[in-house]
């Protein structure tokens, strides 16, 4: 394989981070309208919870997409 084939391979798996990352962002959104529903009373907590953690995951979404894009452009085009 050459080292064009190791980049694109490497590119594709950072860029399974951000599919992951939006599965968790679904799983997540669920679960807490889950807990809103059972305790409403608690919905301020649990919303500020949730915005913090969706931050977090779309950073890393974000961080693999860069990193595949780098990946791609500029180890690609050294090659």
């Amino acid at each position: 394989m050459t080292t064009l084939g190791f980049i694109a391979i490497a590119a594709a798996i950072a860029a399974l981070a951000c599919g992951a990352a939006a599965v968790s962002m679904s799983i997540a959104t669920a679960h807490s309208v889950d807990a809103i529903a059972r305790q409403p009373e608690a919905a301020g907590k649990i919303n500020s919870s949730l915005m913090f953690g969706l931050i977090m995951m779309e950073t890393t979404a974000v961080y693999a997409l860069l990193v595949s894009i780098l990946l791609i452009f500029v180890l690609g085009a050294a090659v």
